[in-house]
């Protein structure tokens, strides 16, 4: 088996899942989709070679992210860096990640693409968006005239991201009470566009959301309405204590015994969603390919759940998976633990007072086993870009193989 240096570094090997096929999924559920984001800019910041992704272990890919104009219609968030059209001169609408996109669809012809609208610092006009008939049109045909017609055979749908409707998200965003209601009448004209443009395409175009995991913005969506729009939910199971004040994990899959607050792992919020109305199969769990720091951490338990404060900057960016395994952690002073309850792991350094909370193979791998069992629809990956190989490997070792829509 393949083991990342991080993994090395931290005397892991032991520890690491073996290999083995999955059983089968529950009778009736299909094979669990794998779902990874891709982040647009990752292609400068990273290093991101969209062709050579591999398709072959996922079932869809989501671009990540269009933008929502003040108007309330959809647009490119950075044309050249989309799709080639740098400078004042007309592009092809061959070039850019979109053609690299299509390059990779090309090799593996099963896979799906879709178009992420909004994110967090691109929802401040979704509220405006959604707030009449008129708009909520505007919207919708602006995404299938940018997207659909623009790029004939690329895309086969969107994922609408908007954090959040009624409250929550950037300070600067756009909030209303009704955006409950709103936010279901937008689904419900994008689903009735996209089924009449599939109509005249002779195919199905997919719609999905990406939505949040706490229980006070879960509830300001209509589930049960919003259920029968979207082929799945993207549900964002990780930043569960994103600016905590004390040091926690990131994306734990069960509470511990404990955890000051209880609820806030993917276990409940799975509950949550089921408790909701939503079926199994349209859950797709979200895993994080990061890891998260807090500085200012000491005490005994390894930090954890102890007072924290912002990272030192050295310590604020950089914590991609790959980026975590190729550096050599032991040799800086860090201690790695896991969680037998939360199944995670975390790092501390008690001298530096760092405390970092991230995902592993192991922790993946457990991850992945909760969807099989539970026949969950899926894993969601934030975002492929941030994986040396080795996470994403354990989620299709570990998941039947995929449904192919």
């Amino acid at each position: 088996m393949r083991h990342s240096f991080f993994a090395l570094a931290l005397g892991l090997v032991a520890c690491a899942p073996a290999r083995a096929p999955a059983p089968p999924s529950p009778a009736g559920t299909g094979s669990p989709r794998i779902v990874a984001y891709l982040a647009s800019w990752g292609v400068r910041s990273k290093g991101t070679r969209i062709v050579e992704l591999p398709g072959d272990r996922l079932t869809h890919v989501i671009y990540a992210f269009a933008t929502v104009r003040a108007d309330g219609t959809i647009a490119l968030e950075d044309p050249c860096l989309d799709a080639g059209r740098c400078g004042s001169g007309a592009a092809p609408a061959t070039g850019g990640n979109f053609g690299q996109l299509r390059a990779l669809k090309d090799r593996h012809p099963h896979l799906k693409v879709l178009v992420a609208i909004g994110g967090w610092t691109r929802s401040v006009n979704f509220s405006e968006a959604a707030v009449t008939p008129e708009a909520r049109q505007r919207f919708a045909r602006s995404g299938i005239e940018l997207f659909l017609h623009g790029w004939p055979g690329l895309f086969d749908g969107f994922d609408i991201d908007w954090e959040y409707p009624v409250f929550g998200g950037a300070r600067e965003n756009v909030t209303r009470p009704e955006d409950r209601q709103n936010f279901t009448l937008l689904l419900a004209e994008l689903r009735r566009q996209l089924d009449a443009e599939g109509t005249r395409d002779g195919r199905r175009y997919l719609l999905t959301a990406a939505t949040a995991a706490g229980a006070r913005l879960v509830g300001s969506l209509e589930l049960d309405r919003i259920t029968p729009l979207l082929d799945w939910f993207n549900v964002m199971t990780y930043d569960y204590h994103a600016g905590s004040a004390i040091a926690h994990f990131n994306a734990p899959l069960h509470a511990a015994s404990n955890d000051p607050t209880p609820f806030y792992n993917i276990d409940s919020t799975v509950a949550l969603y089921r408790r909701g109305g939503v079926p199994s199969e349209k859950i797709v769990v979200g895993v994080p390919f990061y890891g998260r720091a807090y500085g200012g951490v000491h005490g005994g338990n390894g930090g954890l759940f102890r007072p924290a404060t912002p990272p030192p900057p050295e310590w604020a960016s950089g914590l991609d998976y790959r980026q975590l395994a190729s550096r050599n952690l032991t040799a800086q002073g860090f201690t790695r633990y896991w969680h037998a309850e939360a199944k995670v792991p975390w790092l501390h350094n008690d001298s530096l007072g760092v405390f970092i909370t991230y995902d592993d193979a192991e922790s993946i791998a457990l991850k992945a086993d909760y969807v099989r069992e539970r026949g969950l629809g899926g894993v969601m990956i934030w975002e492929i870009g941030g994986d040396d190989g080795s996470l994403l490997t354990v989620i299709r070792d570990r998941l039947p193989r995929p449904r192919i829509p």
